[in-house]
């Protein structure tokens, strides 16, 4: 019995500090200079000129466990700043639908088209589609197995 909760201890101590120590890319076609896409709003994202940060870290403008991409697009009539197409890259506490590995979509009443993205492995808010996290499946899959494995 001792060797079974040790393994559990163990797999659970692995799981919470991936968790805990999750990095993204941050930045926001808000803030890019006059003419200049860093953050991928028409241009594909430059992974080599971001750099993801941790996100429980003084460099994070928002503490997080998981990654999320904002993706917003008015019609032609609609600009933000010179641009009518922004994206909003950084680290999230709280998705929306509660659900990690999805991509949600709408309309604004002004026209507006909005995408928001979140998912949980290092980094992957580079992407234009997120997919589903391997570690999440397979921490899920290792976990009903240590559930198996202590019920025999």
């Amino acid at each position: 019995m001792d060797n079974k909760c040790l393994l559990v201890a163990f797999i659970f101590s692995i799981s919470i500090s991936s968790v805990f120590s999750i990095r993204c890319y941050q930045c926001s076609s808000q803030t890019d200079p006059k003419g200049v896409d860093n953050c991928g709003a028409y241009e594909r994202f430059n992974k080599t000129q971001n750099i993801p940060i941790e996100c429980n870290s003084d460099e994070s403008h928002m503490p997080g466990s998981f990654c999320m991409k904002v993706v917003q697009q008015g019609p032609r009539g609609f600009i933000w700043d010179g641009r009518w197409r922004q994206v909003i890259r950084r680290c999230a506490s709280v998705a929306d639908t509660g659900v990690t590995g999805v991509c949600n979509w709408g309309v604004y009443e002004n026209g507006v088209y909005w995408e928001e993205c979140y998912c949980a492995e290092d980094s992957c808010n580079h992407a234009l589609n997120l997919k589903t996290s391997i570690k999440l499946v397979t921490s899920t899959l290792l976990l009903m197995l240590i559930m198996k494995f202590l019920q025999s």
